[in-house]
């Protein structure tokens, strides 16, 4: 296996525990080779390197390193004192910065090994420069083993993820070594770094020692990791010593980058998962821990080229220099430009011009601080087209770990003219289930007892296996109605797999409803009594099903699941289903479509038949993938259905050039919902020379509230230019047509008047129907809100007096005005709100327009759950800026 002893022609030296023995290694080395072949003398330094480092940072004793020539070829040994420290290969990508060492052996040298003894270890390796050498025996040692009297099970644990943070750990931990033998300890104990350094080795062991295999297409995998019971203070030291490395990263005191929010949450999993199974806690799911949009867990497998290109919405993925790695046909499509055009551009290259510096310094801080601003939420911006147009779009950005440990941050662009089909969120609400029989008329077939026992026992052929997967498919692709085909799949998996099935699927609103409950025989059913709304998936939710619907699965249940101590609403209305229908084993598989989950189908058989066993679980899995395409291909249908958003654009305005004002708009629809609302903006000069400026929302959420926008918008335009009386008439006669002829419409309204000759003074008439008020922003960042001229909104009494608010306009100041999508938010006081509009506001005084207005709708129309729109306005005399519009209404 190796060589016990140094041969007799070897020369060796000792070398004292420390940084300074790596390059003297490699001196010795080359003296020892002294008119050997250059690249044997080559490489045999660079090896040493390598090997006197891992003992060095690892092992931290004295190093003896051999070298010896024989017979046309070189071997080397470097051993340590320290037999308990076992090699640990770590099989890192090559754009890791640590974990290369064993790896470089393994590729350069002719030969490698290891012996192992009670007094130490001895790494070695052999370069051959003629002959062909044998077989090596590889890095297996004969060290005693560590003691390890506790297990402590990582259920759930993403693959992909795991190998990214564990080569951040390694990095940081180097670093920290190193800077401490430099004589700057960064604020770190020496006595923390050496425990951190001993116990992440164990882990690191303890999880590369796993098997190897073909990882579950949901990159999950439960782990067994040993460690023993005397490890916890040293797991804590290592958790210490991470959050101090965090704190130094960010001042910029390490080289090594601070983690991003994934990494922060998996390793605070990581390590509450060992400290608490140490101390005698039960194992919590990676897949069922409470975690920020931006932490998704929505995408676990590991990132690859082929997810863009497969995916149907457009989508860009770059790297963590700002590069373009991977853009799909979609995104090519909506942007002017070929897909491998884009791909090694720096994604400025889609980034409008007045953005680029505010996009490259958010990139930069989130790199070199690891807080990040927009990842993990959708917010509606522009995007360039190769030709200078701009593209409003509803960008929602996810970072991913690439299987060598990368991590690559991926975008979603979905034009916002069309409804929001694979956000960040979940699917849009079902429709209402259809009325009739689902399979006209015909009664349900009789149960195929043959047919499930033979599933059950896994002994379908692969002719019944594609049948099955063939009808499956055929239930959903010859129906455009969700239920319908829902009901079929159903009826289809009772007859020939299950007893019943559940399907339930994720609302808008992220609640799950459960959209399908069909049993083999119905009769077990009571009409009614099991589909509906459930609660949604919070933090207390730890069953099959939350987890399954966070990313695990499919999970084979040899029982039916039992109540909890900390269960949630949602695991209760799971076990009670399976204790009303009874249950005596089940499988629960997650629909994914598109690379996202959004929902789950529940298969169950009742006690006293056969049950279901593993080998059901790859026939489960490719059911799920058919059944999840047809759900996904018709809900895209119904909602593509949707045309209020397009209606309602439609409608937006071009604003108007005026010489001495710089005017910009944006709209952007609810990120929750496929359904639009009734704002808008509007502004046009009056044949007087006053600049006419709106702002209103008509009460409702559907296309109904787009048409009595529409009818609002005209009545308000004509009434205005009629007589061009003072705002207050304005609105007062607007509500009273409102009245007389669309009785049940209400809503608010902001309707103001700019006077002032293009050079200035200029001064703002308004007045306000129960809308927010106006906001104005001075140049050097003061802001107060316009609170004159209120009254009540459109639609409650028409004859209600209003009054007109007069405010004069500085050079250079902003008025913005807005719907309440941009402030308000659920469960928080409106004067918070209100306080929160300001403060951005005020930051971006002196941005231009354009810039002002897209900031705001990043700042604080990220997963906005209403309507937004905002009517920007900023007297500029022409001797200071260029005449005419330099925002687009339609961003």
């Amino acid at each position: 296996m190796g060589y016990p002893d140094p041969p007799p022609t070897a020369v060796s030296r000792r070398f004292p525990d420390g940084p300074v023995s790596v390059a003297a290694a490699r001196r010795f080395v080359r003296a020892a080779l002294d008119g050997g072949p250059s690249d044997l003398v080559g490489t045999a330094q660079l090896l040493v390197s390598e090997l006197v480092t891992n003992a060095v940072l690892h092992a931290r004793t004295e190093v003896e390193v051999s070298v010896a020539r024989l017979d046309g070829r070189v071997r080397v040994r470097v051993g340590d004192r320290r037999p308990s420290r076992g090699l640990v290969p770590q099989h890192c990508s090559p754009y890791s910065g640590t974990g290369q060492g064993l790896a470089l052996v393994e590729q350069l040298a002719s030969r490698f090994g290891t012996d192992g003894g009670e007094a130490g270890k001895t790494v070695w390796f052999e370069l051959w420069h003629d002959s062909p050498p044998p077989p090596s025996a590889g890095w297996e040692t004969t060290v005693p083993p560590r003691p390890a009297d506790r297990t402590v099970t990582l259920v759930d644990m993403p693959t992909a993820l795991e190998s990214a943070c564990r080569q951040h750990r390694h990095a940081v931990l180097r670093e920290l070594t190193l800077a401490a033998w430099a004589g700057d300890p960064l604020g770190v104990p020496p006595e923390d770094l050496v425990a951190a350094n001993d116990v992440n080795n164990v882990i690191s062991a303890g999880v590369t020692a796993t098997p190897a295999g073909p990882a579950p297409e949901s990159g999950l995998r439960t782990l067994a990791l040993p460690l023993p019971t005397a490890a916890l203070p040293a797991v804590r030291a290592l958790r210490r010593v991470l959050g101090l490395a965090e704190a130094r990263a960010r001042e910029e005191r390490l080289l090594t980058l601070p983690a991003l929010p994934r990494g922060r949450a998996f390793q605070d999993w990581l390590f509450d998962e060992i400290a608490g199974q140490l101390t005698g806690g039960r194992p919590t799911a990676w897949t069922v821990v409470p975690r920020e949009p931006e932490v998704s867990s929505s995408e676990l497998v590991p990132w690859d080229m082929g997810q863009v290109r497969a995916s149907r919405i457009p989508t860009v993925a770059a790297d963590e220099g700002n590069r373009i790695v991977a853009a799909n046909g979609a995104a090519a499509d909506l942007l002017g430009w070929a897909p491998d055009d884009l791909v090694g551009r720096r994604l400025t290259t889609l980034v409008p011009e007045h953005l680029r510096g505010r996009h490259t310094a958010a990139f930069s801080s989130m790199l070199l601080t690891g807080r990040t601003r927009i990842v993990g939420r959708s917010v509606p911006l522009p995007a360039l087209h190769r030709d200078g147009r701009l593209i409003p779009v509803r960008l929602y950005i996810q970072t991913q770990e690439t299987a060598d440990g990368r991590t690559v941050f991926v975008a979603q662009l979905v034009p916002r003219a069309t409804t929001f089909l694979d956000g960040p969120r979940t699917p849009g609400r079902i429709r209402e289930a259809a009325v009739g029989e689902p399979d006209g008329g015909r009664p349900p077939a009789a149960p195929e007892a043959g047919a499930r026992a033979a599933g059950a026992r896994g002994g379908m052929t692969a002719l019944d296996r594609l049948t099955l997967l063939a009808e499956l498919a055929a239930q959903l692709n010859n129906t455009l109605d969700l239920n319908e085909g829902l009901q079929r799949a159903g009826r289809l998996l009772t007859r020939r797999l299950a007893d019943w099935c559940v399907v339930d699927l994720f609302t808008a609103d992220a609640r799950v409803d459960r959209v399908c409950v069909v049993h083999r025989d119905p009769r077990a059913l009571r009409p009614g009594a099991y589909e509906g709304t459930l609660s949604e998936v919070s933090e207390e939710s730890r069953g099959p099903l939350a987890r399954v619907l966070r990313g695990a699965g499919p999970l084979l249940l040899t029982d039916a699941p039992r109540p909890g101590q900390t269960e949630s609403a949602l695991d209760r209305a799971y076990v009670d289903l399976f204790r009303e229908l009874g249950a005596g084993s089940a499988v629960v598989a997650p629909l994914r479509a598109r690379r996202r989950i959004f929902g789950a189908l529940t298969l169950a058989r009742a006690s006293g038949g056969p049950p279901f066993a593993q080998e059901d679980l790859t026939l489960v899995d490719d059911l799920v993938h058919g059944l999840a395409l047809g759900v996904d291909n018709v809900r895209l249908y119904q909602d593509t259905r949707s045309i209020a958003e397009r209606l309602q654009r439609s409608l937006l305005p071009v604003l108007p050039e005026v010489e001495g004002l710089r005017l910009a708009a944006r709209y952007a629809a609810s990120s929750t919902t496929a359904q639009v609302g009734g704002d808008w903006y509007d502004s046009f000069v009056l044949p007087g020379g006053n600049t006419a400026l709106v702002i209103g929302d008509v009460t409702g959420h559907d296309l109904d509230a787009t048409i009595a926008m529409s009818q609002l918008r005209s009545m308000l335009r004509g009434i205005a230019v009629d007589r061009e009386e003072p705002p207050a008439e304005v609105l007062r006669r607007l509500d009273l047509a409102n009245h007389s002829l669309y009785r049940e419409a209400t809503g608010t309204c902001v309707y103001g008047l700019i006077k002032g000759p293009p050079e200035g003074p200029w001064e703002l008439t308004h007045s306000s129907a129960g809308h927010p008020p106006p906001l104005l922003t001075t140049r050097d960042g003061r802001t107060r809100y316009l609170d004159g001229g209120a009254g009540l909104l459109l639609g409650m009494d028409p004859h209600a007096a209003r009054g007109t608010a007069r405010d004069a306009l500085p050079a250079h100041s902003t008025l913005l005005l807005y719907t309440d999508g941009l402030v308000e938010r659920r469960d928080e006081p409106l004067d918070e709100a209100l306080d929160r509009l300001r403060r951005h506001a005020a930051d971006l005084a002196r941005e231009p327009l354009d810039t002002f207005c897209d900031e705001l709708l990043i700042g604080l129309g990220a997963d906005n759950a209403d309507d937004i729109a905002v009517l920007a306005v900023r007297p500029t005399p022409p001797s200071t800026g260029r005449t005419g519009r330099t925002g687009r209404s339609r961003g």
